[in-house]
C-alpha cells in the first residue's frame, strides 16, 4: 500500500485534523499523482459537516486537484512521469451503460464514483479526495493540465469550472448570445469568464451592487441588481440563455420573465432546501426551458481546461495552507473569499 498524509473530517462538529491513511498501489490502468494544490469547494464543507446526511468518517475532502505524475501502471499509455495532471469531481463509473458510453460519465445511470465519500470499487473502503500528499487515479479520469497557466489558480477549473462551461458548451452559447450570469460567486465568476470568451455579451446578476466593479473587470458588459424592479423590467424578454450559479432558494420567475421565446435557464446551484415552484405559465407562453446541469463527462471537462488554456482563463484565487482549513470553511460561509481557496499542499506535514 501507498502511504498518504492528508487533512480529515472524523465528525460533523469537530475541526479538520491531520490524517494518515493508505492509497492503493498503482495497477496496471493507474496513474499515481503528487498533489500539489486542491481547490476548496462549498461541497467539501457541505460533507465535512454532514449537511447532506450521507458522509461517512473519516472524510478526507477536496475535488479540485491539480499535480505531477509520479508513477503509472503499465498499461498507462497518455501520462508519465513529470506530466502535470488534474482529477476533478469523479474517480470512476460504470463504464457500460448509455451515458457513459456517451462520454456522460456525470450521468452514469449506476452511479459515478466521487473522488471523496464514495465507495471505493478498488479497495471496498471509502474514496479519500484531494486534502492529501498524493491520489491514486484510473487514467480514464485524469486529466492533462497545461503548463502555461497558474497551477493553482487551475485547481477549481475542476469543479467551478466544468460547473460552469458544461451548460453553456451543451446551450451553444458564442457570439450574438445575451447571457445572464445569475451570483458572483466561485461559480458566477467563472461563468462571466467562460461566457466572455465564448463571445457573448454577458450581463451579471446580483443582489450587492458593490460587485459591479469586480464582474466588469471579470468580463461582464452590464451589471443588474436583481433587487431593482425597473432594472430588471429594462431585460425582459431579451436573454437567450441564463445560467443560475445562486444555491439559496430564491423566486425563479423573475428570471424566467428575461428569457426571450425559446430561451433556456440553467441551474448549477444546490439549495439545501428547494426554489419555489415557478409560474408554468412563463414557461408555455414564450416555448422557455428550464434546466439543470451537473460538472461535465471527462472528454468535456479536457476540452474545458483546453479552452481556458487557448483562452488564459483560471480561478481567482487566494492561496491558503492546509492548517487554515477550518479557518476558510468559516470565510466561506460568509462569502469571505474573492472568488476561491485553494490548499498549498506543499503546507502539508509529511506523512510518518
Amino acid at each position: 500500500m501507498l502511504k498518504a498524509s492528508g487533512y480529515a473530517a472524523h465528525n460533523a462538529h469537530t475541526p479538520l485534523t491531520p490524517f494518515a491513511f493508505e492509497r492503493r498501489e498503482p495497477g496496471p490502468q493507474d496513474v499515481q499523482i503528487e498533489i500539489l494544490f486542491c481547490g476548496v469547494c462549498h461541497s467539501d464543507l457541505h460533507t465535512a459537516r454532514n449537511e447532506w446526511h450521507n458522509t461517512v468518517y473519516p472524510a478526507v475532502p477536496g475535488h479540485e486537484i491539480v499535480g505531477r505524475v509520479v508513477a503509472v501502471g503499465a498499461q498507462v499509455k497518455h501520462f508519465k512521469a513529470g506530466d502535470l495532471a488534474g482529477v476533478g469531481c469523479m474517480v470512476d463509473s460504470c463504464q457500460h451503460c448509455p451515458s457513459c458510453a456517451e462520454g456522460l460519465e456525470q450521468y452514469c445511470e449506476n452511479g459515478f464514483t466521487g473522488t471523496y465519500n464514495a465507495d471505493d470499487k478498488h479497495s471496498g473502503g471509502v474514496t479519500y479526495g484531494g486534502y492529501a500528499s498524493n491520489i491514486v487515479v484510473d487514467q480514464k479520469f485524469v486529466l492533462h493540465v497545461s503548463d502555461k497557466l497558474d497551477l493553482a489558480a487551475v485547481a477549481p477549473l475542476l469543479c467551478a469550472g466544468i460547473t460552469t462551461y458544461s451548460p453553456l458548451r451543451r446551450w451553444k452559447v458564442g457570439k450574438g448570445h445575451k447571457v445572464g450570469i445569475v451570483g458572483l460567486g466561485g461559480l458566477g465568476h467563472m461563468g462571466v469568464k467562460i461566457a466572455h470568451a465564448m463571445g457573448a455579451h454577458v450581463v451579471l446578476f446580483t443582489t450587492s451592487p458593490g460587485k459591479t466593479e469586480d464582474a466588469l473587470r471579470l468580463g461582464a458588459d452590464e451589471v443588474v441588481v436583481s433587487k431593482d424592479a425597473a432594472q430588471m423590467a429594462q431585460h425582459a424578454g431579451s436573454f437567450d440563455f441564463i445560467l443560475n450559479t445562486v444555491a439559496a432558494p430564491h423566486n425563479l420567475d423573475s428570471f424566467l420573465n428575461l428569457l426571450k421565446r425559446d430561451g433556456a435557464m440553467t441551474l448549477v446551484g444546490a439549495p439545501a432546501e428547494p426554489h419555489p415552484s415557478p409560474n408554468v405559465f412563463n414557461l408555455i407562453m414564450k416555448r422557455r426551458t428550464l434546466a439543470g446541469s451537473l460538472i461535465g463527462g471527462i472528454k468535456e471537462t479536457q476540452e474545458m481546461l483546453d479552452f481556458c488554456a487557448e483562452h488564459g482563463i483560471v480561478s481567482d484565487i487566494e492561496i491558503i495552507a492546509i492548517e487554515d482549513i477550518n479557518q476558510a470553511y468559516e470565510r466561506m460561509l460568509k462569502s469571505d473569499v474573492k472568488y476561491r481557496f485553494v490548499i498549498d499542499m506543499a503546507s502539508l506535514p509529511a506523512a510518518a
